[in-house]
């Protein structure tokens, strides 16, 4: 009896002081009343420090790319004094695809114990996604996206993947690399880390519910305790080393839907289908410098792209008369610029 009340009261200090303290199921159920009909795609980002573009055109690009007019639901992790910049926005673009998509701006939540830690894990805010089973209760499944993350496909397209998990998968992720030669985990890490190479968690699709099933927070946790002085890459690396000893209860979906400059810098190292990049990651600030011109040019493409307007005349074509450039032609990565005009061309190249 007394071994029982022990675990009851270890149960109950988790609960209280361990899982972040505000829970956003009323909020999100009250406004949700939207759209009664529909069943919401979600999309999660945590937007922190001078990302409030990247968000934004992250965001155009799934509702540009969103050809199947799937409900999607953007959530937005952020800082209090982000809140109006990002909402005149987005409250614009609904104003244009009001029936297509909405939005809710979300406080950053993170553990009462270790906060300050936790936030500021590899780089500020980029930990808050580990809490997410908790603090989106009356969430089933969504994807989250980093904010230099760009969609080239339909949502649709990655969301399939949720139907392909077994019983015990709970989680999707892309590999962190393709080769041996150029990989960061089994030439560097200090810590175990999933299958060969690594995932790379920018672009994640969870289950929430089997997440809060399994107690995932529970496990991220005691994880973070033990390998806190060996870890590099923040929540990456925690997610590597739960799914190196849980490897049961990920999903390992294909390159094209993270695709990442080390995909192609040294070498094209992802082998695509016919259809080409799907989401591309424009990881160590690609896509606001020229060191591959390729990733800038698609995303100040879409930055410039005005919502609403006809996507061949103003997006399509400019993304082409970009990608035609001889810097491009001349970098590694260029050599891949029809693998990412091939859906968009599929979808835009007749709207006129």
């Amino acid at each position: 009896m007394c071994f029982l009340c022990l675990i009851g009261i270890g149960i109950l200090i988790y609960f209280v002081h361990q899982r972040p303290s505000f829970d956003y199921t009323g909020m999100l159920l009250s406004r949700n009343k939207v759209q009664p009909s529909r069943t919401p795609l979600y999309i999660v980002v945590v937007c922190c420090g001078q990302r409030v573009q990247e968000t934004l055109v992250m965001i155009k690009s799934a509702i540009v790319f969103n050809y199947e007019k799937e409900y999607l639901k953007f959530l937005i992790f952020t800082e209090k004094e982000k809140d109006d910049e990002l909402r005149e926005k987005l409250t614009d673009w609904k104003n244009i695809v009001a029936s297509f998509f909405d939005f809710e701006i979300l406080p950053l939540n993170f553990p009462s114990q270790n906060k300050i830690e936790w936030m500021n894990l590899f780089k500020p805010c980029a930990a808050q996604r580990l809490f997410l089973p908790s603090l989106l209760t009356n969430v089933d499944s969504l994807l989250y996206v980093d904010t230099d993350t760009l969609f080239l496909s339909p949502i649709s397209e990655i969301w399939a993947f949720f139907k392909k998990f077994n019983d015990s998968q709970m989680a999707a992720l892309t590999p962190e690399h393709e080769n041996e030669n150029i990989g960061w985990y089994n030439r560097f890490a200090r810590h175990p880390f999933y299958g060969r190479l690594g995932v790379n968690s920018g672009v994640m699709l969870m289950n929430l519910t089997r997440m809060r099933e399994f107690h995932w927070e529970k496990h991220i946790l005691s994880i973070h305790e033990e390998y806190k002085l060996r870890i590099i890459w923040g929540d990456q690396d925690i997610i590597n080393i739960f799914f190196y000893y849980y490897p049961d209860k990920l999903f390992v979906m294909p390159c094209e839907y993270n695709y990442r400059p080390d995909h192609c810098m040294y070498m094209s190292t992802c082998n695509m289908t016919h259809s080409g990049v799907k989401l591309m990651h424009g990881i160590r600030g690609y896509f606001h410098t020229d060191k591959q011109p390729l990733f800038k040019i698609i995303y100040e493409s879409m930055e410039r792209y005005q919502l609403g307007s006809n996507t061949n005349t103003n997006f399509l074509m400019p993304l082409r008369t970009g990608l035609n450039q001889k810097s491009v032609n001349e970098s590694s990565c260029g050599k891949i610029s029809t693998e990412v005009l091939k859906m968009a061309t599929k979808l835009f190249g007749n709207s006129f």
